[in-house]
């Protein structure tokens, strides 16, 4: 069963850009080859860490948004693992808060077009006049 998945890596801040386009395209290409698909590649820049991590204050972050399984998502968190420029990585299930916000969407849309529309005031300004009995 296909997955979203948020992957954020962060790299040494020293890395090359040639290195860092090779070890995207060799985690894209892993990707495909497991039978996902990579949606986005978004570069984040560098940035200052929240804390020293391996002798490092700053890293360079890298956004992938993949959709694949489970075991697509161990393998490419075992290849960043062993990925020396690689500081740290995150990996977040991403389908199920789309699923629960577009949940949250259809009720709202399902609310607005249950609501009456606003009644028009009435023209004349004064009440009617009852018969006399």
């Amino acid at each position: 069963m296909n997955r979203t998945y948020e992957l954020m890596f962060i790299v040494r801040p020293d890395m090359a850009e040639e290195d860092l386009d090779k070890l995207i395209s060799t985690l894209d290409g892993q990707v495909t080859t497991s039978g996902g698909t990579v949606k986005s590649v978004e570069r984040m820049g560098k940035r200052r860490l929240a804390y020293t991590v391996r002798r490092f204050s700053d890293g360079m972050y890298i956004l992938l948004t993949v959709e694949g399984s489970g075991p697509l998502v161990r393998e490419l968190e075992r290849r960043l693992r062993v990925t020396e420029p690689v500081i740290k990585f995150l990996t977040v299930r991403v389908d199920e808060e789309q699923k629960r916000l577009d949940k949250v969407k259809q009720i709202r849309e399902a609310r607005r077009r249950a609501t009456p529309a606003p009644a028009t005031p009435e023209t004349g300004g004064e009440p009617a006049a009852t018969a006399p009995a």
